[in-house]
């Protein structure tokens, strides 16, 4: 797994193996020099700035179709028709058809447990008569009772979908998904003769998704409901939003022990198309400090007694004023200083 900073968290003043990382990345002038250079106000300055610093990490992670669910035969027979893989099937729409009698592809989060038929009664009942009017039959109420104007609607259904006309629903003619099912891969093959409980197919969602695996040590970084930004194959970048984290337990490398890990599923906020698997690079959210003074970080001075300064420049005079640093993100510096404030104008290196 491929971690990548693009700051470095920095709360508070800087411990000492942090003042040395950003003395050797940014190779901070010290004191001294600033205020021996040539005489004269510095020929580059900068206004310290009020903004909202972000600290990105950037992690590797996988676009396609997120997780797959498997949808499984609730009656034997002889497998007569398939979907092709990568087709998407919508409401109304065969899953497969079993001995030449599509089972049809429903909406919803309740799986199909019983027979549904006049007097039954429960939530199962209402969620297959959404279905029903969705389909565009009518002459019913929707609600949590199978009456016998709902089986006369379903009467209808069975006739147009060539099935015989019963007026109620065993569990295998029919299989719920949240919404349109794309088919990522078959498990099974037309010709096929399966039983109760066979897998037929493996199916996701039709949206594209993102998914990161992240060690435990980044765990702090999977928040469900958190921004991200996921930067696409063409490097297109593009805002999403964990919508699902799961916890992955695995056998460890060369029989180690089992490590814990953290499966991040982001979905985009903007329309995002597939062809395919493809790498993405996700940027998580490790720090955010909003309304602070900032500057570039270059604009930071080692002091000859310890800790940070910058090069104050006022009406054609200078003076190195002390600083305490925060938050390192996108190559600029959270600092706090006496007499700081939004537009102040500091000494940048030549």
């Amino acid at each position: 797994m491929r971690a990548r900073r693009t700051a470095g968290v920095v709360t508070g003043v800087l411990s000492a193996g942090a003042v040395a990382a950003a003395v050797t990345i940014f190779n901070l002038p010290d004191a001294e020099e600033a205020a021996g250079s040539a005489p004269g106000t510095p020929a580059n300055t900068v206004e310290v700035a009020r903004q909202t610093l972000i600290d990105r990490e950037d992690h590797d992670g996988t676009l396609a179709h997120g997780d797959t669910t498997t949808i499984w035969a609730r009656g034997g027979g002889t497998v007569t028709g398939l979907p092709a893989e990568g087709s998407t099937i919508t409401r109304g729409g065969a899953a497969f058809r079993l001995d030449d009698k599509p089972v049809t592809l429903l909406y919803g989060s309740i799986p199909a447990y019983r027979r549904l038929s006049a007097g039954v009664r429960g939530a199962d009942v209402e969620q297959f008569e959404q279905n029903l009017w969705a389909l565009g039959y009518r002459g019913f109420t929707v609600d949590r009772g199978y009456s016998r104007s709902t089986a006369a609607a379903v009467e209808h259904w069975q006739d147009d979908l060539g099935r015989a006309e019963t007026g109620s629903v065993d569990p295998g003619q029919i299989v719920y998904a949240p919404g349109a099912a794309r088919v990522e891969s078959l498990s099974t093959q037309v010709g096929a003769v399966v039983g109760p409980g066979a897998a037929v197919e493996k199916v996701t969602g039709t949206a594209p998704r993102a998914t990161v695996l992240l060690d435990a040590s980044a765990g702090r970084l999977a928040r469900q409901g958190a921004a991200v930004r996921v930067t696409l194959p063409g490097g297109t970048a593009v805002p999403g939003k964990i919508v699902k984290v799961a916890t992955v337990v695995a056998e460890g490398d060369d029989g180690r022990a089992s490590v814990t890990r953290f499966r991040v599923t982001i979905r985009f906020g903007s329309a995002v198309e597939s062809a395919g698997t493809a790498v993405v690079t996700v940027a998580f959210t490790a720090g955010r400090r909003p309304d602070v003074l900032a500057v570039p970080v270059p604009a930071l001075l080692a002091l000859a007694e310890g800790g940070y300064g910058v090069q104050v420049v006022d009406a054609g005079a200078t003076r190195i004023l002390a600083v305490e640093t925060g938050l390192f993100a996108d190559g600029k510096v959270e600092i706090t200083g006496s007499g700081l404030r939004p537009g102040t104008r500091v000494a940048m290196p030549s």
